[in-house]
């Protein structure tokens, strides 16, 4: 979906068109080059798009006087022109209507809004067509072992499904109407607007309000009859006025002020601008188009500029003028073809403020100069020697920094000692130095789908932190004195020395879990230390496991809530990187083994760093579900008569899982319901304990735990460094920390955001991937559920994949469709053109929870690819659904 095409001097964003401009012919086209004007009665006069930020001072004031708002702006992906920040009070986000009351701020900064006046709020108009398309799930890293949520989005109120009425048929400078169709149109959108959810049709949407006493709308609808979008919204609406504000000051910019993109002449080829700047066009329709000048062009450009339609560059904003539609930037660099992996993957870390540099040499001079190096006799001393224990990691097969590792012997009493042992970073990674700093920035890892970007140096990353086998190896450790079902009898935290006897992936655990009394042939397995048996291997990887099934069973009965979605994994070809494959990633018990004990060291470390630093640890809190979208969803479950429980993450989560059976039908729902509970759900974030005065908000809701931090993976997460070193403090081996908590939140702040950036960052490589394999293996086929019903079109989830697409009907071989409600249900009925003349026509019935057939296509736009509904068989044409015997009852 490209830009709308402005023309130069015609209108300030936001306006629609037929509409006389505000912006007089300074305006739009007029900033960049400080243009005279040639009308004499308006020189000097240049007219402003954007108001002037307030002064520091009158913030700051106004802050404290509670008549201005601050928060992070988030504009949806999809309908650029709606923002949103979150309101203090909890209610519903505060929402910023259009690109001139955003003031010049983009995604994720951190600005200051002032409420607009009662009569300028917007209605709000919740409707009873819920259940559709909805955000796609950012992924867990792929070695996140202590899961705390499958489903950690940053949910926001554009992932209810605000839906602005833009460019009414008479012309409105802004939309007089949010129209909340719940769960609807959130897919977070990729760079190359594959979405899958409104297209083209966004600009067509206007509000359709049904005759008095109307309420079905069942009008068969014809293939060449143009029934207009506003059809799609059918109900019967509520209305509320949602607070509306615009942006005054921004506090921090956050996003990079980078962009990728494509570079284009400008339209008027008579203006004086023309001769100097070309318009670079985002990818991301949530930047502004921006004015490069022609000289950081290629040479060129202006006489082949049909030659670069395809050609990625990176552009930054340097400057966006108060009385310009457009920012003024510098092209940084020429990245290649759109809708190749490598300048798109590119394009994807620096849009998202990754350093992807290489480490400079102040860096590296941290690191230890004489190799291999080893641990000096001195440092063993001071660590609990435990090299002789049976110790082994268990990671992903592909994996090289290894973070953790686990031990478990049995004692004569019959209980374990269990070891969690995690990379001892802190050692080698002084507090101050020019990699702390580094590191520090970096926040994190950035795992995208054929590589890593590190937060350490590779050195640090897979050699000398990561607890690679038969090899000496510094560790932070816990270990506790366990019953064999989990309950803790003794704890021990402090610095050890250890050395893993092997390697085991997930799938040799995994083996020795499925075959527990047989012998895993020895060329199975991964080279093992001598001193150390397969046969001890192998029980310690048992008992473990049937440690971990209690300790599992009993998080759950204690109220913890797990959304387990659909994630994709890729076999890739080895000498071109190209997706060969893709399955969905199995979550096994050798996983569950691990992610159990990670989320008890993690867990016991948080309350010793925060007993020792009650005003300087370092945890992780996850706020509950948005109220609001958790009852609309709970109000939708009860049409389609499935009663949620939804009064504790508890309850949630057992309501999901004990309500539907094994079957195909079952599990596919539940994959469907799985995916709209997590839309409610909040970022966890890091936070520094002296900030918060009320303890109940250090809350983690979906494990619900009154306390949690991060400790496990210091290779990866800075956050992690530095619970190492509250810990090492809080256990005598270092001074108490000299931090004042406000320092401490800004570290927390930057890693929350980081994180954020980084999660973001995988999901569009995972979807880069995908885009490409449909276009080099496509077509491909997979049984979809449905997710949501319109009257021209319905969402699915494509099970195979787990990707979320829309389905139009006049994309489809039909005779005629048409749309109603059956009871609270949409309905829509499909009748098929017949392959042979003499047949009859086939019929289909859409409603929430069919199963349908579908394909993916690629499409001639890169990385774009559309999903296309199978002609039904005979068992499909009703749409009806195996809902017999096996089905429990509701």
């Amino acid at each position: 979906m490209n830009h709308p095409d402005y023309k130069l001097n015609l209108r300030p964003p936001g306006t629609s068109r037929g509409v006389s401009s505000v912006v007089g012919p300074h305006g739009a086209g007029a900033s960049p080059g400080d243009k005279k004007s040639k009308n004499k009665s308006m020189r000097g006069k240049k007219k402003s798009i954007f108001e002037p930020y307030m002064s520091k001072d009158d913030v700051s004031e106004g802050l404290k006087r509670g008549t201005l708002i601050q928060g992070v702006l988030r504009i949806n992906p999809k309908k650029f022109h709606e923002a949103f920040i979150p309101s203090p009070d909890g209610d519903r986000d505060i929402f910023i209507d259009g690109v001139v009351a955003r003031n010049r701020a983009l995604n994720g900064d951190l600005v200051v809004v002032k409420l607009l006046p009662e009569d300028q709020w917007k209605p709000r108009i919740t409707l009873s067509l819920p259940g559709v398309l909805g955000l796609q799930a950012i992924k867990p890293e792929s070695n996140d072992k202590e899961t705390e949520v499958t489903y950690e989005a940053d949910i926001s109120e554009e992932c209810c499904g605000h839906h602005l009425l833009q460019q009414s048929p008479k012309g409105c400078n802004s939309p007089d109407v949010i129209i909340e169709a719940q769960f609807d149109d959130s897919n977070s959108e990729d760079r190359h607007g594959n979405t899958g959810v409104l297209v083209d049709g966004v600009k067509k949407l206007t509000l359709h309000t049904p005759d008095k006493g109307k309420e079905d709308s069942s009008v068969p609808v014809t293939k060449d009859e143009n029934t207009p979008m506003s059809q799609d919204i059918r109900a019967s609406p509520e209305k509320s006025l949602q607070k509306s504000a615009k942006v005054v000051y921004i506090l921090e910019k956050k996003h990079s002020r980078a962009a990728t993109g494509i570079l284009k002449l400008l339209a008027d080829k008579n203006s004086d601008l023309f001769k100097k700047y070309a318009l670079f066009s985002p990818s991301d329709h949530r930047v502004p188009r921006i004015y490069v000048p022609l000289k950081d062009c290629p040479q060129d450009f202006m006489t082949r500029p049909k030659d670069y339609a395809s050609t990625l560059f990176i552009c930054r904003i340097v400057d966006w003028k108060e009385d310009c539609n457009f920012a003024l930037g510098q092209l940084a660099k020429s990245l290649g073809q759109a809708g190749e992996i490598e300048p798109e993957t590119e394009g994807i870390l620096t849009e998202y403020g990754v350093d992807f540099s290489d480490f400079s040499s102040e860096v590296l001079e941290c690191l230890p100069q004489s190799l291999p190096w080893t641990i000096p006799p001195d440092e063993l001393c001071k660590r609990r020697d435990l090299r002789k224990d049976c110790i082994f990691t268990i990671d992903p097969s592909t994996a090289r920094d290894l973070d953790d590792a686990l031990s478990c012997r049995p004692l004569t009493d019959g209980t374990f000692e269990v070891g969690v042992h995690i990379a001892d970073v802190s050692h080698f990674v002084p507090e101050g130095s020019s990699l702390d700093k580094v590191a520090a920035e970096r926040a994190t890892s950035v795992y995208l789908v054929q590589k890593v970007v590190p937060m350490l140096p590779r050195l640090l990353c897979e050699e000398l932190c990561s607890l690679n086998p038969m090899t000496d190896k510094l560790t932070f450790s816990v270990i506790w004195k366990l019953t064999p079902e989990g309950k803790i009898l003794e704890e021990w935290f402090g610095r050890t020395v250890i050395r893993s006897c092997t390697k085991l992936s997930y799938d040799h655990a995994q083996s020795m879990i499925e075959n527990p009394t047989e012998k895993i042939p020895e060329e199975e397995l991964p080279p093992i230390s001598p001193e150390h048996s397969p046969e001890e291997v192998h029980q310690a990887v048992l008992n473990l496991h049937s440690i971990a099934k209690q300790l599992r069973q009993q998080r759950f009965v204690d109220g913890a809530l797990r959304l387990d979605q659909l994630k994709l994994a890729f076999t890739l070809d080895h000498e071109t990187g190209m997706p060969q494959g893709c399955h969905i990633y199995e979550y096994r018990d050798s996983n569950k083994l691990v992610e159990e004990f990670m989320l008890l060291a993690n867990m016991a470390v948080a309350h010793k760093i925060f007993r020792t630093f009650p005003e300087q640890a370092l945890l992780r809190r996850h706020p509950p579900p948005q109220t609001k979208m958790l009852s609309d969803l709970v109000e939708f479950c009860d049409q389609m008569g499935l009663p949620m429980d939804v009064s504790s993450a508890g309850a949630l989560n057992k309501s999901l899982t004990k309500t539907f059976g094994d079957d195909k039908y079952s599990l596919a729902r539940k994959e469907v319901l799985t995916n709209m509970y997590s839309r409610p759900m909040q970022m966890a974030l890091y936070f520094c304990s002296g900030m918060l005065q009320d303890q109940e908000q250090f809350r983690h809701y979906a494990l619900n735990v009154p306390l949690y931090t991060h400790f496990t993976s210091p290779i990866r997460r800075f956050a992690d460094v530095i619970v190492h070193r509250l810990l090492a403090a809080a256990l005598g081996y270092s001074e108490q920390p000299d931090v004042e908590p406000d320092t401490l939140q800004k570290q927390a702040d930057h890693c929350n955001d980081r994180r954020m950036a980084s999660k973001r960052v995988q999901e569009l490589s995972i979807g880069l991937f995908f885009a490409v394999l449909v276009k080099e293996s496509g077509p491909l086929e997979s049984e979809a559920m449905v997710m949501g019903v319109l009257n021209q079109a319905f969402d699915v989830l494509v099970l195979r994949f787990g990707v979320q697409k829309r389905i139009y009907c006049n994309a489809l071989a039909l005779r005629s469709y048409h749309f109603q409600k059956v009871g609270k249900k949409p309905e829509l009925t499909l009748l098929w053109e017949p392959d042979d003349l003499e047949e009859e026509p086939v019929q289909q019935v859409i409603t929430i929870f069919s199963l349908v057939d579908v394909v993916l296509q690629a499409e001639a736009t890169a990385l774009k690819y559309s999903a296309i509904l199978k002609r039904p068989g005979p068992e499909r044409s009703l749409g009806l659904e195996k809902e017999s015997d096996e089905e429990p009852e509701d």
